[in-house]
């Protein structure tokens, strides 16, 4: 007997209780993770077959996780074995690994049993598949980096080449088109761009395009006043450094003011006419302040008058002269807003807001209204990106009364066109509008991915899919968007049904999912979907605020570099559009493949630390 087998036979001997109790454990979980597969046999005969060992593979991971593992990895651990922790892509080779090395600890002159046949991916194929299966949906990684980059594309991609050919230049690997905005002939001419730039690069980009969904927006507030404040530059005393200069134009041909002044005013040529250089001309504001203007020069194209004292002016605002009196036309409109508080009551409602002008509750409408109906007393309510939150009281027909629990101390301002989250209610709206359905025909044409906006069921995705089979042959991608929490809760079920298509993906959009879910949860939803993907083999888009404060022109947060380096654990990371998205282009790039060395999903790289030297 070698010194080895020796001391594999006292260890056997001094743990044998513990060895036969994981065993037992053990060999209860793979059961469980066999069982759950067996019982979505009708599941998996729907699937692809390119995706077949990897929809085995999540139902594995599905019957893994839906236990309390951690005990049993600690005292895996405690042995020095693998506590189970990575295993999203081979779940049960990995099961299976841990169950052979107990065996062979436990009994270590008897040949390690050989587990019944299954057909599961190994620790070899599992992450191939994931690789495979990324190349197919958005096409191949490049040589630099394993992430690629994803870029929203702004309506100035249509007319500007240069900005398509530097965002390819510098590390684009996806075009995001979102059908929410521009048009197909907008679209047509961004996917030119690209072709064009591809050719000229030598490189290649998939198109995604996004469909726009049931966005829930609040709608039907009233125009807002049109008052225009004018006053002198003062200095921090308040005293007067500069009168106010107004240049007068004609309505009917206007001309731009020849030089910088406070305002232009728009009034009908002949009162301009009538006008004399130096005349003082009265008004009286929307406060009922009296004010005078002086015209100190005149031309053909207009002319400038002073005014020394502050005036708020609106379209009924008189203009007298010496002869006659003028209104001015095109004065700029407030905003229409609401201003809540913490303690606040709105209504929401399918009702004219004309007949509601007399309560004392404001109230706002919205795009969806037949949505109201399936909402119930106690379920929660966000506006505007999760800005202003609130409990729903009284649910009529029609109507819901809010009261508004979250908002900041100064109160927070609703306007017109700001999402509505309902992330408690069950509703009964299609995944696919009218208009999705006739950007889809432009998508079938010239996009190589669809991506699908608040998925939440099954049947949205065969939804998609049997539209897309009715469009095209093409072998379509379908990317899932995440962003709602019934989205999340359903998540297995959906991967399933998309993976009935030969190519998926998933995108975490993390905005609407933060309002949903709750940004206190936010953190371990995205980590439960990157594993779920993994385990899947189906590729994620790590999207949202990547980035934004550079390229919207400021300079990124340390939150946000961190957040950017936390993208690495996805196939794809998305940038929004803005006025430096090149530049943040490339420093996404840069931070990614600097990432890589470190990170490779959940797994650290154990690469030699620059400071490994610091005590030589």
């Amino acid at each position: 007997m070698t010194v080895d087998s020796a001391f594999l036979t006292s260890f056997a001997g001094q743990h044998a209780p513990e060895l036969d109790e994981l065993i037992a454990e053990l060999t209860a979980v793979r059961q469980d993770m066999l069982r759950l597969a067996a019982q979505a046999a009708d599941r998996l005969q729907a699937v692809h077959p390119d995706f077949q060992l990897s929809a085995r593979n999540l139902l594995h991971y599905l019957a893994l996780r839906r236990q309390d593992l951690r005990p049993l990895q600690q005292r895996l651990a405690a042995l020095g074995l693998s506590s189970l922790g990575r295993a999203e892509a081979h779940a049960l080779a990995t099961v299976d690994a841990v169950l052979g090395v107990l065996h062979a600890l436990r009994h270590p002159q008897a040949p390690v049993p050989e587990p019944p046949a299954e057909k599961a991916p190994d620790f070899s194929s599992g992450p191939r598949l994931l690789t495979e299966h990324s190349k197919a949906a958005l096409g191949p990684a490049p040589a630099a980096r394993g992430v690629r980059i994803m870029v929203t594309m702004p309506g100035e991609a249509a007319t500007d080449y240069d900005l398509v050919h530097e965002l390819l230049r510098h590390g684009m690997d996806c075009m995001r088109i979102n059908c929410a905005h521009d048009d197909a002939a907008a679209w047509q001419q961004m996917i030119a761009h690209l072709r064009r730039a591809e050719q000229a690069l030598g490189k290649s980009c998939h198109v995604s395009m996004d469909l726009a969904g049931p966005k829930l927006r609040t709608a039907g507030l009233p125009p807002a006043p049109a008052v225009l404040p004018v006053g002198p530059r003062r200095d921090a005393f308040g005293r007067i450094l500069a009168p106010a200069r107004l240049w007068l134009t004609a309505q009917e041909q206007p001309q731009p003011a020849p030089e910088p002044g406070t305002a232009t005013l728009h009034f009908p040529a002949t009162w301009l006419n009538q006008l004399q250089q130096g005349e003082t001309i009265r008004l009286v504001d929307a406060r009922g302040k009296k004010r005078k203007l002086r015209l100190h020069s005149m031309g053909p194209a207009g002319s400038w008058a002073e005014l020394r004292k502050t005036a708020y002016l609106t379209p009924e605002t008189r203009f007298q002269s010496a002869s006659a009196a003028a209104t001015p036309l095109g004065l700029p409109q407030l905003e229409s807003l609401l201003l809540l508080h913490t303690g606040d009551r709105l209504r929401l409602t399918r009702l004219p807001l004309a007949e509601l002008a007399s309560l004392e509750t404001p109230a706002i409408g919205c795009t969806l209204p037949e949505v109201l109906d399936y909402v119930q007393v106690g379920e929660a309510i966000w506006f505007d990106d999760g800005k202003i939150g609130g409990v729903v009281e009284l649910a009529e027909p029609g109507t819901l009364l809010v009261r508004i629990t979250r908002a900041r101390a100064k109160g927070e301002k609703l306007r017109n066109d700001k999402g509505i989250n309902l992330p408690d209610s069950q509703l009964p709206v299609s995944a696919l509008t009218d208009k999705d359905r006739q950007d889809l025909v432009f998508a079938a044409q010239h996009a190589d991915m669809v991506a699908l906006s608040f998925a939440r069921t099954v049947q949205d995705v065969e939804q998609l899919r049997l539209h897309l089979a009715q469009l095209t042959d093409r072998p379509l991608p379908i990317i899932l968007k995440i962003e709602t929490r019934q989205g999340f809760d359903n998540l297995p079920a959906l991967l399933l049904s998309a993976m009935a298509a030969g190519s998926c993906g998933v995108m975490i959009a993390r905005g609407d999912l933060a309002v949903e879910c709750g940004f206190e949860r936010m953190a371990e939803v995205q980590e439960e979907m990157l594993w779920l993907c993994e385990a899947a083999h189906v590729p994620v888009i790590w999207a949202t605020q990547v980035l934004e404060s550079l390229a919207r022109g400021g300079l990124p947060s340390r939150a946000e570099i961190t957040d950017a380096a936390m993208g690495d654990r996805a196939e794809c990371v998305m940038l929004n559009k803005g006025t430096r998205v090149v530049e943040a282009v490339q420093t996404l790039s840069n931070i990614l493949q600097r990432m890589q060395a470190h990170q490779s999903k959940k797994s650290p790289m154990l690469r030699r630390l620059h400071v490994a030297h610091a005590l030589t």
